[in-house]
């Protein structure tokens, strides 16, 4: 069942080289062909609750791919650098497929 990780910036940038440094070392990061980015950061509407500053969206296969890709070596010392750069709240949920009936 596919599984998707969303991504969310809490707060406005706070650290300009830090983030610089993560979009460095994640793009260094070998290719995931597992992983389908749905949404990077483009313009949003919150309707309810507070507003994040930026979203990314992104699809892969399973729920175990998708930790894969995030515990990975590459990924866990890029994702200190985002971390250091601003509030995130990454947050993993299976997606679902309609009963048949």
């Amino acid at each position: 069942m596919a599984a998707y990780v969303i991504i969310m910036r809490e707060e406005s940038i706070q650290d300009q080289e830090a983030l610089a440094e993560y979009m460095r070392r994640a793009m260094e990061s070998p290719f995931n062909p597992k992983m389908k980015i749905l949404a990077f950061y483009g313009a949003s509407e919150t309707t309810e609750g507070k507003a994040p500053d930026g979203v990314v969206i992104m699809e892969f296969p399973t729920m175990e791919d998708a930790k894969e890709w995030y515990d990975s070596p590459h990924y866990r010392e890029a994702r200190k650098f985002r971390h250091k750069a601003a509030p995130n709240r990454d947050i993993f949920v299976e997606g679902f497929v309609m009963p048949t009936a």
